[in-house]
């Protein structure tokens, strides 16, 4: 075996959230810096391959002239204006960013803002604190609030946080009109929002939020003249940048009863005690916290770790098969497993040298959701592999497609079985007929339906109170429990008792959606074993590669290093055939 080279180096200044970090030190050298000193950083720069920073660091032009080994700077948020661009491009140095993550937080705090503006949300609960009850401020100015449902909003800028704030503000029953300085085809999905000129857009709305780019076309771009359009109970959000707003102007505004009020997330001098926008009674302001969300952050940092990884690591992870060495700790999957076949199966892999079908897994969030080969995956985790081959497919991917198994319930009599699943309190069993079944699982949310050989059908539903999911596993756990079940494809019952003379009842689920059981998965919930049924065509099998190496101690970069040159030997020797009908395997 060759030598292998050097894993790359990171650096990651000022820290970022524990599953990115996670995610970058199974692949590479990484180094933290809980506080990063510039000076340090340009001293120390030439020796790393990447850098993650946030917006406490800035990499200037002078640094990165230095910066010999440097692929790439990622910064985990939305705004990448503390890099020094032009410098990076000329060098080839590719900058990353992760707005999505941050999209979702700026918007939810949107709303927030504006629901506590129109609620008197921060008065009120001074009041409260203060030991005055009632919902009057003073006199002049009582609690009463304004209602959302019917209003108008007025979206300045239609990018990503533009259109999280539309589709919130459309839950709460509003009108939504955008401004966009460059038109573009994206309000071809949006039927219901117009497109108006930014004058028509302060004369029409009650409701104005801005959410622009911070650059030199945008700055100070809102003013006098806008404000002088507004109507006096109107109110203004910005959680863009404090750039786009005239400051001056607003407060004038502010001070002649132009606007109800105003949310305000970025403001200039914002930690000046004095600033007179943080302590005007119309105004309610936060110190740039927009985006400032566990999840938010959570997602920015494993966005940022998968980009850096999709981009050092390109040989390793571009393998043409789509499989891919992971570690088993991100590997989980969407079903139960039945413990008994993965007994059976870890005694043919303690006899095994070779692993042959990799487990079918869709990516999530730097994590792995197994759709097919849950068995094989807990027994490979129960023998002690820190690592596992996967095959890799893409949520959206339009191969993948989903039916169900039908359990065949076997070595058990009949009438035995219809007692014991009509003893388990979480789930209702009605007696039905064949041909009405299937409707009445429709009507009233069934978890399936049983035949049993002496051809009595029921419907089996949750108890009154009882979770879905909860019942539908419980229900599968007592009869693998009390019996011994085969999955079959076949729903006619005859045909099946024709394989299995064992038989004694036949279950039929009904069919699920792929984004229905990625739901459930990542809420770390999972379906009863063997249900689902993914038909995947393309998938990798009769892999063979050497169980001693993938249970090795060498890294996760090394393993997947040496499984792309596996992959491009076999298919260089023309040892790969494409095969997309399904198949029997009579050895599995």
């Amino acid at each position: 075996m060759t030598t292998p080279t050097p894993r790359p180096r990171v650096l990651i200044c000022n820290s970022i959230a524990s599953p990115g970090e996670a995610m970058l030190k199974r692949y590479f050298d990484v180094e933290v810096r809980s506080k990063a000193d510039e000076a340090e950083l340009f001293a120390d720069i030439e020796d790393f391959h990447a850098i993650v920073i946030n917006c406490d660091v800035r990499i200037s032009a002078q640094m990165i002239d230095r910066a010999e080994r440097l692929k790439v700077i990622g910064r985990t948020g939305i705004k990448c204006g503390e890099i020094d661009g032009r410098a990076a491009k000329a060098k080839g140095i590719v900058v990353l960013s992760s707005p999505d993550a941050v999209a979702i937080a700026v918007a939810e705090h949107t709303m927030g803002l504006l629901l506590a503006l129109v609620r008197h949300i921060p008065e009120a609960n001074r009041a409260l604190a203060d030991g005055r009850c009632n919902r009057v401020r003073n006199a002049a100015q009582p609690f009463m609030g304004v209602s959302l449902i019917g209003k108008t909003l007025g979206i300045v800028g239609f990018g990503r946080i533009g259109k999280e704030v539309a589709q919130r503000a459309s839950a709460f029953g509003m009108k939504v009109i955008v401004n966009m300085r460059r038109k573009t085809s994206v309000l071809n999905d949006y039927k219901d929002i117009d497109a108006v000129s930014l004058d028509a857009l302060f004369t029409r709305a009650d409701f104005i939020s801005l959410h622009v780019s911070q650059n030199v076309a945008n700055t100070r771009m809102i003013g006098a003249n806008q404000f002088a359009l507004m109507k006096p109970e109107a109110y203004l959000i910005n959680t863009s940048s404090e750039t786009v707003i005239d400051e001056d102007a607003l407060l004038e505004a502010l001070n002649q009863g132009r606007m109800a009020g105003v949310g305000l997330d970025v403001i200039k001098n914002v930690a000046d005690a004095d600033n007179k926008l943080t302590h005007h009674p119309k105004v309610l302001a936060t110190p740039n916290i927009g985006a400032y969300t566990l999840d938010a952050r959570k997602m920015a940092s494993t966005t940022i770790a998968q980009q850096i990884i999709d981009l050092l690591q390109k040989s390793r992870l571009n393998n043409p098969l789509a499989i891919q060495v992971v570690a088993m700790e991100d590997v989980f999957p969407h079903e139960n497993i039945d413990p008994r076949r993965v007994a059976r199966l870890s005694e043919k892999i303690k006899s095994a040298t070779v692993m042959t079908n990799p487990p079918i897994v869709v990516a999530s969030d730097g994590q792995y959701i197994v759709l097919d080969g849950a068995t094989r995956t807990t027994a490979f985790r129960q023998l002690g592999y820190p690592h596992i081959i996967v095959q890799v497919f893409a949520e959206e991917d339009d191969k993948l497609g989903l039916d169900t198994w039908r359990h065949a319930i076997r070595q058990i009599e009949p009438e035995k079985l219809v007692h014991i699943l009509d003893s388990i309190p979480e789930i209702s069993m009605i007696a039905s007929q064949p041909e009405t079944v299937l409707q009445e699982m429709t009507d009233y949310g069934g978890l399936c339906y049983l035949t049993t050989v002496e051809n009595k059908t029921f419907h089996i539903k949750p108890a009154p109170g009882v979770n879905h999911l909860d019942a539908l596993n419980k229900l599968t756990n007592t009869y693998i429990e009390a019996s011994y079940v085969t999955r079959s494809v076949e729903s006619d019952i005859n045909q099946v008792a024709e394989e299995h003379p064992d038989l004694a009842a036949l279950v039929i689920f009904p069919k699920y959606e792929i984004e229905q059981v990625l739901q459930i998965a990542r809420a770390r919930r999972a379906l009863p074993a063997g249900i689902t049924r993914f038909l995947i065509p393309g998938r990798v099998m009769r892999l063979n590669v050497d169980l001693a190496m993938l249970k090795s101690s060498q890294s996760l970069s090394e393993k997947n290093e040496w499984l792309y040159e596996l992959t491009m030997k076999k298919l260089a020797d023309d040892q790969v055939r494409y095969y997309q009908e399904p198949v029997y395997l009579l050895d599995e």
